[in-house]
């Protein structure tokens, strides 16, 4: 399917692969989880309007709606809403037609849309997860909170955080290939748009930081699903939940909070109508803060048993994060000072989160302190300065609908509904956040609190519902906007410096007819049918995109794809219907393994089983599909000249891999380390066979370098027999390892009989995972060449496997000493 159909049209939205479509299906999908996660907030605030809590919610009740509200504004909102501004106007700002894999993008919003929806299912699966959004072990698995997380919804939600991070993870590998690979010619990194900028480093940290969280929900799945024990029992430790759980989650911090500066720094710009002072510093404070972000988790873990000597290590870069935020907030209020200063409706939002930040910041200060945190740490000091830092966020994003609001959609909105709007958000948000400041004694997830709290309580309750009204007066301004607003200008904003105001409003299909260049020193559009290519793009990159003719905008497969990864975690969900039961008093699992007859339906292996065959086919026609992207043969492609997109997007995406398998692999070193490492004896039965399997793996990269070269002298049989080899090759290693797990299996030992077994048949079976994956590819291509004689010459294909086929076996060389050896 290539023809795109018209916007008017259901069809249009669902087969849908152009970046400005994902991107306005992104913003909707983001605003709809905003006003979910809203409800739980008014409701839990209106439960909180007495000291003793109202009979509005029960206990379970008041757990669940924090937890949803914490986990619904953190993840489907605040970073969704911020990548739909991406999507929509990054291709336009740095003068590309669409993202570098389109269908991909795609696919990376139905992951977001059937996580949200596996996630709001789990209220109708008994209960929804209620331990938190931080979801501290060890009440995350069920032997600790039987009450409330041995239910099925739980584990969707568990679920349904994988698959969000899935999507993340592919909506980051898109924007670093798109960026380093398609500007516009002489459209330098120091020359980018603030936005695109900050968008940049934005998607850098995600692609490191969620591999974090991906590996710490993997083995919290395992803990729910398979009833391995790395939280579960007086062996596994709550303490590496918090290391890689808060090693994701201080970066996260800042993945929302830098697209919200990207919009700030456009707006300001705009409205003063001069250029950001200091641009070149401020780019520099914000890379500094990206790496710094990733060296400060600690801090939230002042509590703990981590040694002082540590403890002030991290209070010293939690203070020195701080500082590179201090230019970028001295840079802008400089830059008002030297502008004239328009007060419209974007920029008054920017202005107030500007604000709102500088409050959030200054009172995140006192949490850097470790005596000061001892003190305000869990109470509603956290609560409330985390709330003026992320929702100012929040604020600038608005900012940036109202800003784009006329590019987006043609029309224009009333700027005396938007500035009414502003003031009562602005008003809202102040009377809701800022009382929690004076009742920081409250302690935070308590479902009550005490009498002397009261007044404050009631002042936040009552900002709650003037923040929701005025989110009912924005959604009302630009609901009138789209219905009646006066036709928009290509550019209605006097100073605006970015590519997107130079096309049309709404852009066309493709953005430019012909080809945007910066060679001259300013935006020009060239005729492209000239265009030769440089380094950059391969020679067969440029010859497939003269044989398209024309690039595809539509598929149906991301959808089919998306539908079937939830069918499939939707019926994993409820694979576990047990209840590990303890002999008293030792921490040993018992014989027992429990659980209701409601529990054990048959849909759910149904389910599995169905998603599981509906992924595999449409992988297979998404794999058959002949799609053609949009390709720049001109680009500014520094520092990737010479490499092909594709394979650039493989080796961006094997490094958020490398740190997954990093954070499993250090989790077992951790455990070791924490049970004492002399404890463990190597749980396989052999070393010998661990050693077979190295030279097995070893051997199938050989063969995968061999099936390049007959690629590449279009040899048919030398290639199928060099793949066919490498299949064989690789299903060996999966036949001697489960061999050895049979071995364990008849001998009594199990992923759930002690924490050295889970750490051995999770870290392994992660890995054999990836092999199987490997064949799958493998399988794919040898399919290909049989039937159609593909990749005969263009060996690119073959090349990518190969790539992930190495780093499959460079992990194994690498788990072979640590659990054979050790």
């Amino acid at each position: 399917m290539s023809e795109l159909p018209p916007k008017t049209t259901v069809k249009r939205w669902l087969v849908t692969t152009n970046h400005k479509d994902v991107g306005i299906l992104y913003l909707i999908t983001a605003l709809f989880f905003l006003v979910l996660g809203g409800v739980m907030s008014l409701l839990f605030r209106a439960h909180l309007w007495e000291s003793g809590g109202t009979d509005l919610l029960t206990s379970i009740e008041y757990n669940q709606a924090v937890t949803t509200h914490g986990l619904l504004m953190v993840f489907w909102f605040l970073s969704p809403f911020a990548a739909g501004f991406a999507n929509y106007l990054v291709p336009l700002q740095i003068g590309a037609k669409d993202l570098a894999f389109p269908r991909l993008n795609a696919l990376s919003y139905w992951f977001y849309l059937f996580s949200g929806i596996l996630f709001a299912i789990a209220f109708f699966q008994e209960s929804a997860f209620a331990g938190g959004w931080y979801m501290y072990a060890p009440l995350n698995v069920p032997i600790y909170h039987p009450a409330m997380e041995a239910t099925t919804g739980s584990n969707a939600t568990i679920l349904a955080l994988v698959m969000f991070v899935l999507s993340i993870t592919l909506s980051s590998v898109n924007f670093l290939t798109t960026i380093h690979y398609s500007r516009a010619e002489g459209l330098g990194l120091w020359n980018m748009p603030l936005f695109t900028w900050s968008w940049l480093l934005t998607v850098w940290m995600m692609l490191f930081a969620f591999a974090a969280l991906l590996a710490a929900l993997l083995m919290l799945s395992s803990d729910r699903i398979l009833l391995t024990q790395y939280f579960a029992t007086e062996q596994g430790s709550s303490l590496m939940w918090a290391h890689l759980f808060w090693f994701f989650g201080h970066p996260e911090v800042y993945i929302v909070f830098f697209p919200a500066l990207g919009v700030m720094f456009e707006t300001f710009q705009t409205f003063t109508g001069r250029r950001l002072i200091g641009r070149k510093w401020v780019i520099i404070a914000m890379v500094l803060v990206a790496v710094q972000s990733f060296l400060v988790w600690m801090h939230h873990m002042f509590l703990t048993t981590i040694n002082l000597e540590i403890k002030t290590l991290f209070m010293a870069t939690t203070i020195g994060i701080s500082l590179p935020f201090d230019l970028i907030v001295f840079a802008l209020i400089y830059t008002m000072v030297k502008g004239r200063v328009r007060f419209t409706t974007p920029f008054l939002f920017s202005m107030g989160a500007l604000v709102l930040f500088i409050l959030g910041g200054i009172t995140g200060v006192f949490l850097g302190a470790v005596v000061l945190d001892y003190e305000f740490r869990g109470t509603y000091w956290v609560v409330a300065h985390f709330h003026y830092v992320m929702v100012a966020g929040v604020t600038a994003l608005i900012a940036g609908l109202y800003y784009w609001w006329p590019k987006i959609t043609g029309k224009m909105y009333s700027e005396t509904l938007g500035k009414l709007s502003f003031a009562v958000y602005f008003v809202g948000f102040n009377l809701l956040y800022f009382p929690m400041f004076l009742a920081w004694e409250t302690p935070r997830r308590v479902f009550h609190y005490g009498e002397g709290m009261e007044f404050y309580h009631q002042i936040a309750t009552v900002g709650a519902f003037v923040l929701a009204a005025s989110w009912v007066l924005i959604f009302v301004t630009l609901a009138y906007s789209w219905i009646a607003g006066p036709r928009a200008p290509d550019n209605p904003w006097e100073y605006s410096r970015t590519a997107e105001w130079t096309v049309p409003s709404p852009p066309p299909l493709e953005n430019w007819d012909g080809r945007p260049s910066y060679a001259s020193g300013h935006l020009e559009v060239v005729d492209d049918s000239t265009a030769a290519t440089d380094g950059g793009a391969t020679a067969h990159e440029t010859e497939n995109a003269a044989h398209a003719g024309h690039a595809d905008h539509a598929s149906i497969w991301p959808l089919v794809i998306g539908a079937g990864t939830f069918v499939f975690f939707l019926g994993l969900a409820g694979l576990t219907p047990y209840v590990i039961e303890f002999a008293e008093g030792t921490g040993a699992v018992s014989d027992r393994l429990v659980g209701t007859e409601a529990e054990k339906s048959i849909l759910y292996p149904i389910f599995t089983l169905l998603g599981a065959a509906l992924l595999g086919y449409a992988l297979f026609e998404y794999g058959r599909e002949r799609f053609h992207a949009p390709e720049m043969a001109i680009a500014e492609r520094w520092p990737f000249e010479g490499v092909g997109r594709t394979k650039l997007g493989v080796w961006i995406f094997l490094a958020s891999d490398v740190v997954l398998f990093g954070a499993v692999i250090g989790g077992y070193v951790f455990l070791r380390l924490h049970t004492g490492w002399g404890a463990w004896e190597p749980v396989p039965p052999s070393a010998v066979v661990g050693l077979l399997n190295t030279y097995v793996l070893l051997t199938s990269s050989f063969t995968v370098v061999l099936a390049l070269v007959m690629a590449e002298r279009r040899n048919k049989r030398g290639l199928l027999g060099a793949l066919g080899a490498t299949m064989l090759l690789g299903f060996t290693f999966l036949v001697v390892k489960g061999w050895e797990w049979s071995y364990e299996f008849e001998h009594g030992a199990y992923w759930f009989t002690e924490l050295q077994y889970s750490t051995y048949f999770v870290t392994t079976g992660l890995h054999a995972l990836h092999v199987i994956f490997g064949l799958l590819i493998a399988g794919f291509l040898l399919y290909r060449i049989w039937s159609v004689d593909a990749y005969l010459g263009d060996q690119r294909p073959v090349e990518f496997f190969g790539v992930y086929w190495h780093f499959v076996d460079i992990v194994w060389v690498i788990l072979f000493p640590l659990f054979y050896l050790m």
